[in-house]
């Protein structure tokens, strides 16, 4: 039977109540330390609040206590480690003031950006001048001469309205050019309040918000309220701001095929037979696109939309800032067109710089629509607002529409005259709504001489249009167009190309001319203008066959 090796037991508790002896000095340090470091602490104001805080979180996960204690202590590190401190010094090349003078001499700095190719240099200094102010009939300043505009957005004929000028001018002596501040904080003052009443009311709808800029208005809504994860059903031909605030919205979008309900319809079955499929939940939906297309003129028809977005239970936000102030009896735009209350649409935009010939947006809709974007529309919570002079244009406008239906019934007529003279026009196609102020024509191709520019897609998640017939050359087409336009500019008519961001659009349509009519010139007048830019076309096109 083996002996149990006792004397070893013993020497190994000797050594260890040795060691305890030796530190307890050291443990009673730091016991009196913690203790010193706790009472000074709880001296400090919100010092329990953070006890209770470090206490709670540190019993709930405390691997969270370990991952900010290791932050505390990089933050720590971060803020005491010199950063001034050249750890290249010594590696440097010494140069004397002579080599470093001729370095520079030497040096060719990068342009900014490349340089303007021929027809871009063309088209820049093609834009023609105006001397004084805008209106109907403005002075070029190359010719001195006054020219018949067709192309600025001056529907019922407001600007240079002297009223409204006498106005603006009274605003502007009251209470300066404005205070350059955003709405939410002191960039708002009564006039803008006014605006938004005038709006709401001139609408039948209960608010209206007032953006500062007509781009941002749409851009900023979409991204108010479509987020990631909710489905958006566009059409793909919306303008270049609608597009921006989809990509900024990250939602998953759809598109249907340009201004085809019954492809809108298709879209919206097979977003809710994808959604059953995979068993996701319902998230919020909208359908998006124009009241009249900037693109090509063409009107939504609004009833039916309306029945679409009741069926599948979609919010709609529709654009219509070409069709308030130049549609329906008094400028109310679709909704008036088509006798459809404004309620019936979720959020309504609209422009009150084309509109109203003055600047900025609108969006207008429900209390809860409205007030929502205070707080969560970026262009409104960061831009300035709006100069007061032009609120109260925007609102003088607004009463001549009320009190002079007779301007809507005069820009009909002259429309009507307008597309007479270019649909008789050979080699060009006129496109878009018989009612719509914005009339664009392209040049004729056996594949375009039914009008539109756009295809028939098929897959709702490209917003890329299939090919209907042979490519066009787009530089050349709109080298032509420019020609007809700066004839018709010569001949005291003018008009402009209607201008794409070409490589920045999700879509690349076809050069179009665009002519915006105007109520402030007479029927006579509008007819001798459509009968100079018919000229120009014959005249462009003569010269090509030859």
């Amino acid at each position: 039977m083996s002996s149990i090796p006792v004397p070893s037991i013993e020497l190994t508790t000797r050594n260890a109540a040795t060691g305890n002896t030796s530190l307890e000095p050291l443990l009673t340090w730091l016991t009196l330390m913690f203790a010193q470091l706790e009472r000074t602490f709880s001296k400090v104001p919100g010092s329990a609040v953070i006890a209770r805080y470090v206490r709670s979180s540190h019993q709930n996960d405390p691997g969270r206590t370990v991952l900010e204690l290791i932050l505390i202590a990089f933050a720590v590190r971060t803020l005491l480690q010199s950063r001034s401190r050249d750890k290249s010094e010594g590696k440097l090349i010494k140069f004397s003031e002579k080599e470093i003078d001729e370095l520079v001499e030497e040096w060719t700095p990068e342009p900014l950006c490349a340089p303007l190719t021929e027809w871009e240099q063309r088209d820049l200094t093609s834009v023609p001048v105006i001397a004084g102010p805008n209106g109907p009939k403005p002075k070029i300043l190359s010719t001195g001469k006054a020219a018949v505009n067709l192309a600025s957005y001056n529907f019922a004929g407001l600007a240079g309205n002297e009223h409204i000028k006498e106005r603006a001018i009274e605003t502007l002596r009251k209470y300066g050019l404005g205070s350059c501040g955003p709405p939410g904080f002191y960039g708002t003052v009564d006039v803008h309040l006014e605006l938004e009443r005038d709006i709401a009311d001139f609408l039948g709808t209960e608010s209206a918000i007032l953006y500062s800029q007509g781009f941002i208005t749409i851009s900023s809504v979409i991204p108010a309220f479509c987020k990631r994860g909710d489905v958006i059903v566009a059409d793909r031909a919306v303008n270049f701001a609608i597009q921006k605030g989809i990509q900024i919205s990250r939602s998953t979008v759809r598109w249907y095929d340009h201004n085809d309900l019954k492809s809108l319809e298709d879209v919206l079955v097979s977003v809710e037979k994808d959604r059953r499929k995979r068993g996701a939940p319902v998230t919020r939906r909208f359908i998006i696109t124009e009241g009249i297309f900037e693109r090509d003129g063409e009107i939504v028809d609004l009833p039916k939309l309306i029945e679409l977005k009741h069926k599948y239970k979609y919010r709609l936000i529709l654009d219509e800032s070409i069709s308030f102030g130049s549609v329906g009896r008094t400028g109310r735009g679709l909704t008036e067109l088509y006798n459809v209350p404004a309620s019936q649409v979720d959020m309504l935009i609209g422009s009150v710089a084309n509109g109203l010939c003055s600047a900025g947006g609108f969006c207008t809709g429900s209390t809860i629509v409205t007030e929502h974007q205070r707080i969560n529309g970026t262009s409104f919570v960061f831009s300035a607002s709006m100069p007061p002079l032009l609120a109260v244009a925007g609102s003088e406008g607004i009463s001549y529409l009320r009190n002079t239906p007779s301007a809507l019934t005069t820009l009909q007529e002259n429309v009507r005259a307008v597309r007479a003279v270019l649909e008789k026009t050979e080699g060009i196609a006129v496109v878009g709504h018989r009612a719509s102020p914005i009339v664009h024509f392209h040049l004729k191709t056996p594949s375009s001489a039914n009008g539109s520019a756009y295809g028939t897609a098929t897959s709702p998640t490209t917003v890329m249009p299939p090919p209907t017939g042979p490519p066009f050359d787009c530089e050349a087409e709109e080298k032509i167009l420019q020609d007809i336009v700066d004839d018709a500019l010569a001949n005291g008519v003018f008009i402009t190309r209607a201008k794409r961001l070409r490589g920045q659009e999700m879509v690349e349509t076809r050069p179009t001319v665009r002519i915006a009519v105007t109520a402030a010139l007479t029927k006579k007048e509008i007819e001798k203008a459509a009968g100079v830019v018919k000229a120009s076309v014959v005249k462009v096109l003569g010269k090509r066959k030859l």
